[in-house]
């Protein structure tokens, strides 16, 4: 693998515009095991119970956060590799995290760590494809996927599910994901603004009584229209609208998703529990939205650094955009508040079993320190897909546990060498999505959601 980077890297792309309708802001709605052995535990988990309430907070970090300075720390390793950060022990036993997390640390037991995927893309978005889809893209760096990612595939299976609240929210789009031949009626519904701000309001929702009527009378019109426009239309991208406007009339006539929006409505005790920050906002957020029957919420994990660390608000800590460790100061107090406050809510309400929460980016950090930034000579990480961590937490999954390993260095696995794919394996499971089922993409030719990958046995 080529580990030199482009210093210019520009890293992963900000907000996208939202799909319109009607004048309306909307968006459209194993490898390294033996071969017996893996045959061996997919039998062993192919029993487990799928959860008709089953559902994801993906708190995602842009850019790729660091393994090392996180949650995978190799303090015996040389300087150059471990950085800066110690570890510390948690509330299990073996189980041992960075110094910047001690809210965390006394929860080990509520969560679990993945510590030995990998996949074979080193770009932004050609990682975030391969990550989030199953699937190697051909671009590089592909602006939208080419295969479907979970939360489009998630929103296609169990879309008979809900109708009157979307099933895929994210407050931004994934760079190098989206629904592909799916088509936009599977694309997250997006939203915009800082939860932890007063004005936040979703103005894809501000849709007044008579907005609604004009919209159902479009929608009317539209329909008187169908004979004709089949016969027009080869492709299925009307089937698509169809769908998309169905979707967003249901939402926009209904008071579900505009409450569940509502944080007003949260107390003042447990907002402050979970910070009022951009994350603990957002969190809380999240958790209402998924108990109010989303199945799938994508939230960005973007921070704004302070001029001493850096210049960036994602994760790809290259010398060039921040002092890594200096970020990590910053980024790791508001995490270590606001991701056990969702853990304990989560706990709290029962909704452990049925919500899962993770935390990761597109792949982890180069082990080995950089700096190429010659003018601050500042420490750094690059793009690394050969490791990354997974946090994991809830989900009816078992918790309080490693699982895997790296070598002392953090640069490969070395125990329990798990392909990306079989997490999406797990979550596909867990929704009861059977993942040799196939979409037909724009050629019509048949494509499984997965090829390969496995359930994680240890986690179920």
């Amino acid at each position: 693998m080529n580990q030199q980077l482009n210093q210019r890297c520009s890293g992963p792309v900000g907000r996208r515009e939202f799909l319109k309708i009607g004048g309306l802001g909307l968006g459209a709605l194993s490898g390294g095991l033996d071969p017996n052995l893996t045959r061996l535990l997919a039998g062993e988990t192919q029993n487990a119970r799928p959860n008709k309430d089953f559902s994801v907070i993906l708190l995602w970090a842009n850019g790729g956060p660091s393994h090392i300075d996180t949650f995978d720390m190799k303090p015996l390793a040389p300087t150059e590799y471990r950085g800066e950060f110690s570890p510390i022990k948690t509330n299990v036993p073996g189980i041992e995290i960075c110094e910047l997390l001690p809210n965390l640390a006394k929860m080990a037991d509520k969560f679990s760590i993945v510590r030995s995927l990998h996949h074979n893309r080193n770009e932004h978005s050609g990682g975030t494809c391969r990550l989030l889809s199953g699937y190697t893209p051909t671009a590089a760096n592909p602006g939208d996927a080419e295969y479907p990612e979970i939360g489009s595939v998630v929103a296609s299976q169990l879309e008979h599910q809900v109708r009157d609240i979307p099933l895929f929210i994210a407050n931004t789009k994934f760079y190098g994901g989206g629904p592909a031949y799916l088509g936009p009626a599977y694309s997250p519904f997006m939203f915009s603004g800082d939860p932890n701000s007063s004005k936040f309001s979703v103005d894809n929702l501000s849709v007044n009584q008579s907005a609604a009527v004009a919209l159902k009378k479009r929608n009317q019109l539209l329909s008187q229209f169908d004979t004709f426009r089949r016969e027009l239309d080869k492709s299925g991208s009307m089937a698509a609208l169809d769908k998309f406007n169905n979707r967003a009339l249901s939402m926009l006539t209904s008071d579900r998703t505009s409450q569940a929006f509502d944080l007003s409505a949260e107390p003042e005790e447990l907002r402050d529990e979970y910070g009022r920050t951009t994350w603990g906002q957002g969190l809380l957020l999240a958790r209402r939205l998924v108990e109010s029957g989303v199945r799938l919420v994508q939230l960005q994990a973007s921070f704004s650094l302070s001029k001493k660390a850096g210049r960036t608000s994602n994760w790809d800590d290259h010398s060039v955009n921040a002092d890594i460790f200096q970020a990590y100061r910053e980024r790791m107090p508001v995490f270590d508040q606001a991701v056990p406050a969702l853990i304990n809510d989560l706990h709290r309400r029962g909704l452990d079993q049925n919500v899962l929460f993770i935390f990761c980016g597109e792949f982890g950090r180069t082990p080995k320190v950089r700096h190429q930034d010659k003018k601050t000579k500042r420490p750094g990480r690059d793009h690394w897909c050969r490791a990354m961590s997974i946090f994991m937490a809830g989900g009816g999954l078992k918790m309080g546990q490693t699982i895997g390993a790296t070598n002392p260095k953090g640069e490969h696995p070395v125990d329990r060498v798990m392909n990306s794919n079989d997490l999406l394996a797990t979550i596909y499971q867990k929704f009861g999505i059977d993942t040799s089922q196939a979409f037909h993409d724009n050629t019509g030719r048949p494509i499984p959601i997965l090829t390969d990958g496995q359930p994680i046995p240890e986690l179920l």
